[in-house]
């Protein structure tokens, strides 16, 4: 039996549900990047890194690959790029809305 649509979505945000998972996703979406490059640039302890790189290759977002001794990941799903950016778009909108009503709110108690 198939999964209706809203569920699978459900469940596809859930595996974005994680902050590291974003990141690791930015991250990817700039450049292909090896377990030690993400080390680098997330603050987690590499077992962490392990658990959530496994929850995006079990989602099929990202796959890795052998290069000499090291394991590089890539994202497999370039729409994931555009979702992030989205993202980032109506968070700024949100914040700026913030903003302005906050403005509001001073100017109005003056």
């Amino acid at each position: 039996m198939s999964v209706p649509l809203y569920q699978a979505k459900a469940e596809f945000f859930r595996t974005l549900g994680h902050p590291a998972r974003i990141r690791i996703l930015e991250l990817l979406a700039e450049r292909d990047h090896a377990v030690h490059e993400l080390l680098e640039q997330i603050s987690i302890e590499p077992s962490n890194l392990s658990q959530q790189l496994s929850v995006l290759r079990r989602t099929s977002m990202v796959v890795s690959q052998r290069r000499g001794g090291e394991v590089v990941y890539s994202i497999s799903v370039p729409e994931v790029r555009d979702l992030l950016l989205s993202a980032r778009k109506i968070l700024v909108a949100r914040a700026e809305a913030q903003s302005e009503f906050e403005d509001e709110l001073v100017n109005a108690s003056e």
